[in-house]
């Protein structure tokens, strides 16, 4: 049975939450996939750059607050992130450091070295998919390794392997969805009568808003969730600031409740169109009627409908994803790589 090196690049929420998760499912990796594995390496700003050969302890890993939760490694010998690989030598890197909108980096060259290393390159960061997607896809099979990227579109759920794997040969001609988790706990909380302020504190007090959520409001995530399923999905190079992008600052809390009443509620909704000349994608508030199944779609939940050749609707609905939501889509492809 093959022990797996794991190493973590960035240590915040999504990244605790799957070793938690890698703790939890223990058992059923071994008896069930055949996977062991170790942790050996963890890098992030907060911490410094630790690697442990022989695997470290996960209950002192998870307790660690600051950079001294044990001994580290000395900053001068281990400045630069290959030295990092060479030292955790390891299998599999989970990369979950923040998103650059604009180019992708540091992540894109974070998952290069992985796979150059030699490495699976597992990621959260939607960067490299919008950004680098072919490059780094080309590169895992040259060097017979997976890029995979479960997790950055609605959490966990199989959205990119439901098409690689289980519905080969169909052509998606386009989407729409609700893909925006801080955007939809704002309208919801607008529709209750509450102020847009009081709405997005109550999306942070949640942990689902960052203190600047000017990235959600203004439709950037949304936008660069429509990039990452246009590349993959459709096949068809799109970057976000080619998606038509409109976010929800400007809606007062009298339209958005007297939208819901009438029965046409708002949402910010993600659509992608097969066309001629390519593809045409857009993020922008609309008012659904109800008998839409986004219509219905509220708080922390996403929706997306999918028209293919062979389907004309087909349609994956999240409903209040928990904290492993996203550390899952990282788990599930560990377990896929492991396989390969």
């Amino acid at each position: 049975m093959k022990v797996f090196r794991l190493a973590l690049l960035g240590f915040g929420n999504v990244n605790r939450s799957l070793v938690d998760l890698l703790c939890q499912k223990e058992i059923e990796l071994r008896e069930r996939h055949g996977i062991e594995w170790k942790i050996t390496g963890v890098a992030s700003r907060r911490i410094g750059w630790r690697v442990n050969t022989a695997g470290f302890v996960v209950e002192e890993l998870l307790r660690i607050t600051g950079p001294y939760g044990f001994a580290k490694i000395q900053s001068e010998q281990y400045q630069l992130y290959s030295e990092w690989l060479r030292a955790a030598q390891p299998d599999v890197v989970f990369e979950a450091t923040s998103l650059n909108v604009e180019t992708g980096q540091p992540a894109i060259d974070h998952i290069r070295a992985a796979l150059e290393h030699g490495a699976h390159a597992i990621t959260a960061n939607k960067g490299p998919v919008v950004h680098a997607y072919d490059e780094l896809r080309e590169l895992a099979m040259l060097r017979g390794k997976q890029f995979l990227f479960e997790s950055t579109v609605m959490d966990g759920v199989p959205i990119f392997s439901l098409f690689r794997n289980s519905l080969p040969a169909l052509e998606v001609r386009g989407f729409k969805g609700i893909l925006n988790s801080t955007t939809n706990v704002i309208l919801t909380g607008m529709e209750r009568g509450l102020t847009f302020d009081a709405s997005l504190a109550e999306a942070q007090r949640l942990g689902i808003a960052e203190t600047d959520a000017s990235y959600d409001i203004d439709g950037w995530d949304a936008a660069v969730k429509v990039a990452a399923l246009v590349n993959v999905i459709m096949g068809v190079r799109l970057l976000p600031d080619k998606v038509q992008r409109e976010g929800i600052r400007s809606l007062g809390g009298e339209a958005v409740r007297s939208a819901r009443k009438a029965g046409i509620p708002y949402k910010l909704v993600c659509r992608a169109h097969r066309e001629e000349s390519g593809v045409t994608a857009s993020v922008r508030p609309e008012q659904i009627p109800q008998t839409d199944p986004m219509a219905l779609v509220s708080g922390t939940s996403s929706i997306i409908q999918f028209e293919t050749d062979i389907f004309p609707g087909l349609t994956i609905t999240e409903e209040n994803p928990g904290l492993y939501a996203t550390a899952y889509g990282m788990l599930a492809d560990f377990i896929r790589a492991a396989g390969s």
